[in-house]
């Protein structure tokens, strides 16, 4: 059986460096609300039926995996998306506020996760946004780019500062969006074929090109040699060939 339960290497450096340098209470504290904010994205996923595949412990922060559509809704994306920092919010204001080691945990948390880097709180939302506006590849793809872009900027300030804490939580992340860029083909085709595969029932309809305008929640027509197709039929030529 697969474990669902994972924790990377180097959150076992962090909490030892916090033991060495007397800094374990603020470190559970950490903890604490680290595993509230994470049971606000289990729980919503849950609540619309997302099957969890694991949750990874990283330096500063935890991520849960589902096993969900990339077609899935945006609205229900963007709720459980944003549902860990709002439970995390609830659970600080009704319990643990007016305490200064919660009020620095709950502010640091906060700002970390709202960061547009993949996986993040931040650029799940950014994406969200972006494919509001732009096609489903071109959205993607910004979303790398810009995670790239910040955690470079991070890790080069926290060699400037010799800040070791901070290239340590952010080694994962950058070694992550590495993997992410190489899936980008895969991630593309997935988006394809989910939307070959089912039946996905949308209210606009948009006329475009070629299947890279494609966007989520949009049906799509196809003008091409003054005929019109319907993305179906685009998309069953697609993987027909393979």
């Amino acid at each position: 059986m697969k474990k669902i339960f994972k924790i990377h290497i180097l959150s076992y450096l962090i909490a030892l460096i916090a033991v060495l340098t007397g800094h374990f209470r603020l470190y559970l504290n950490f903890m604490l609300l680290i595993i509230i904010h994470e049971l606000g994205h289990i729980i919503t996923g849950i609540m619309f039926k997302w099957r969890l595949k694991e949750i990874v412990v990283l330096p500063l922060g935890m991520i849960s995996k589902f096993h969900t559509l990339i077609n899935v809704s945006m609205l229900e994306e963007l709720i459980v998306a944003s549902s860990g920092i709002i439970l995390q919010i609830t659970f600080y204001y009704f319990f643990l506020r007016n305490n200064e080691y919660y009020d620095i945990c709950n502010l640091i948390i906060i700002i970390f996760n709202l960061l547009p880097i993949l996986p993040l709180d931040g650029s799940k939302i950014l994406n969200n946004i972006l494919n509001r506006l732009f096609s489903f590849k071109l959205s993607y793809t910004i979303t790398i780019y810009v995670s790239f872009v910040l955690c470079f900027i991070i890790i080069i300030l926290g060699i400037l500062n010799k800040d070791l804490i901070l290239i340590i939580i952010f080694i994962p992340l950058i070694i992550g969006l590495i993997k992410e860029y190489k899936k980008i083909p895969s991630i593309i085709n997935k988006f394809y074929l989910e939307r070959y595969l089912y039946n996905f029932k949308y209210i606009k309809t948009i006329e475009i090109k070629d299947l890279s305008q494609m966007k989520r929640e949009y049906n799509h027509t196809f003008k091409l040699n003054n005929k019109i197709y319907k993305e179906k039929e685009l998309l069953k030529n697609l993987f027909d060939k393979h």
